[in-house]
Parts: C-alpha cells; structure tokens; sequence
C-alpha cells in the first residue's frame, strides 16, 4: 500500500469499489478528496453512510446493495444518474441534482420522495418503498416510472405524456387517467382497487397487466397493438 500524491488524487476521474463477498468496504471517509470524480461505483459493500457533498464533479453514482441509511449528493449538481436501489435509505434529497435523467432508488425504506426539481429525470424506479403519495407533475420528459409495492392511492401522470413505461402495480389505486399518455406501450396495473380502466387513447399499448382489480369490464377495441 502507499499513499497517493496530490496530483494522483487530483487526476482521478473514477473509483471501482465492487464486491461480490460480505467482506466489502464499509467506510469512504477520504472520497471528499477525490474533487476530479466523475463516476463512482461501490454497489455490493457494507457502506452505512455516504457523504458526496464535496464532489462536485460526479455525473454518475452507483451505490446499491449496501446498507445505507444516510446519502448526501447535494453538492453533486452534474449527477446525471443516481443508482442506490436496496438500501436502507429512509430520506434521499435531490432537489439540488437538477441534471439527474436516472434515479433508481427502489427496495429502500422512504416515506417520501421530492422530484420536482429533477425535469431532466426520464427514468425513475422508486418502487418497493413506502409512499403514500408521488408528485411526478414536474418531469415531463420523464419515459420511465416504476412505482410498485407502495401505498399510493392516487397517481398523476397527467403531465406526463412521453411516458412509454408505467408499473403501478400493488398499490392502492382507486382510478387512473390514461388519457394523456398516448405514447404508453407498457402498463402494469395490477393489484389495485381500480374500478375501471380506459385504455381508448392508448393505442400504442402492447403490454397491459391489469388483474386483481375491481372493474368488471374492460374494452380495448381501440387497442390493435396490444
């Protein structure tokens, strides 16, 4: 081992820390050093905390399969894609990472999740949480929503018309309006309470899961894809 001079640390644009055993790394006091960090992976380690507040230059983050309850990225204003899925994450702030266009931050333990200043965001995988409600008003570019294994009762996605891909599924969904999303081509609905479903604008859809539902008809003559 040895240590790295300034100029090594200031020339580091990327970190690998991946592990397939128990026995990975479970602290990265020292990465605030690393200013010149663009990408940083560390998915499947034994991390309870990470502080990227002082990496200002990280574009993309991948830290899922550890056991993180706390993440600060709020100086990470270039984040681009945020990967921190099965973790034991109860808050995540991103308000400050408006260039984020992935956020994957499924089987963690948050009651909320604050997207409305992420317009860039195209994909985001937020399910197997617990909310009880997701305002995706703002991310009109968003093409990508999976939100299952939540308590929602209500969804809109009004505003969201570039939406190709919706998975809603076990929630506690009592109506949803498809009307404009005419881009949709992939619906998971399933295990709701919905007690109908309109799917006449939808002419794009190929892929519809709707069971488990309290709707007793169902028409998609308008449907030819499907």
């Amino acid at each position: 081992d040895r240590l790295l001079s300034a100029e090594e640390i200031a020339a580091v644009t990327e970190i690998i820390l991946f592990s397939f055993m128990d026995s990975g790394v479970s602290d990265l006091s020292g990465i605030e050093y690393f200013t010149s960090l663009t990408n940083l992976y560390c998915e499947a380690n034994n991390l309870t905390s990470l502080d990227l507040s002082k990496n200002t230059a990280l574009t993309e983050l991948k830290c899922a399969d550890n056991k993180l309850t706390s993440l600060d990225v709020s100086g990470c204003i270039d984040l681009k894609q945020l990967s921190c899925y099965n973790n034991q994450l109860t808050t995540l702030d991103v308000s400050n990472n408006t260039a984020l266009n992935i956020l994957e931050c499924s089987s963690n333990r948050l009651t909320s999740l604050d997207v409305s200043n992420n317009t860039a965001l195209k994909y985001l995988g937020c399910y197997e949480n617990q909310f009880t409600s997701l305002d995706v008003s703002n991310n009109s570019a968003l093409t990508t929503l999976y939100c299952s294994y939540n308590q929602l009762t209500s969804l809109d996605i009004s505003n969201n018309t570039a939406l190709f891909d919706l998975s809603c599924h076990n929630n506690q969904l009592t109506s949803l309006d498809l009307s404009n999303n005419k881009a949709l081509t992939d619906l998971s609905c399933s295990d709701n309470q919905l007690t109908s479903l309109d799917v006449s604008n939808n002419t794009a859809l190929k892929n519809l899961w709707c069971y488990e539902n309290q709707f007793t008809s169902l028409d998609v003559s308008n449907n030819s894809a499907l």
